[in-house]
């Protein structure tokens, strides 16, 4: 990114993304890394908001519309996760696939806005986090992945190894350093997007 297109707190956005009560219902959800990831998510949205950064928040959908789907507006989980402080979202997006870019239409509002440079942050780490975050990357936005603001679990590899939610966060941070983001801190985060650092 040249000089001339330079980032500044008024033309970055924090895209919060699927921070909803539909993992709850899945079987893979776990309590144990909830309460810190919360916490971190709840710094990071009164941050941005205080400095006046856009949060887009952004709830996944798909499959059938049916109670029994819990991402599903149906079910009623589509909603906010359970212990995320309430706040005043610029903008809210259903999404259908793992990039928050694709059939949203937030590619275009981000441009109405100005917005050169995006925070990321949500459910899942190695997902739809990271899905996006190449994305953007590749459109050419800067990106700061904020990891302590992710939240995933552990997983079994097609060898039958368990990988832990730590090993998967980990792995995400190395694919994506330096290559589609800088890896940033909630403070690093806010304080780059007050100095309008780039990436």
């Amino acid at each position: 990114m040249s000089a001339a297109v330079r980032p500044t707190a008024g033309s970055t956005a924090l895209l919060l993304i699927d921070v909803q009560q539909s993992f709850r219902a899945r079987p893979y959800w776990s309590d144990a890394e909830a309460p810190a990831f919360l916490a971190a998510t709840n710094r990071l949205v009164a941050g941005a908001q205080a400095a006046g950064i856009p949060v887009v928040q952004v709830f996944h959908t798909d499959g059938p519309q049916a109670a029994d789907n819990a991402f599903s507006h149906a079910s009623g989980l589509v909603r906010p996760l359970d212990g995320l402080a309430p706040f005043d979202p610029a903008l809210v997006v259903d999404k259908h696939r793992h990039s928050a870019l694709v059939g949203t239409g937030l590619a275009v509002w981000l441009h109405q806005q100005g917005i050169r440079r995006l925070i990321v942050a949500g459910i899942r780490t190695e997902q739809c986090c990271e899905t996006t975050t190449r994305h953007a990357s590749d459109e050419g936005w800067a990106v700061d992945f904020v990891t302590e603001a992710t939240l995933t679990f552990d997983m079994t590899t097609p060898s039958g190894q368990t990988l832990s939610a730590a090993q998967i966060r980990e792995r995400t941070e190395t694919v994506l350093a330096g290559r589609f983001a800088t890896l940033c801190t909630v403070d690093d985060a806010l304080q780059r997007a007050r100095d309008g650092e780039g990436r």
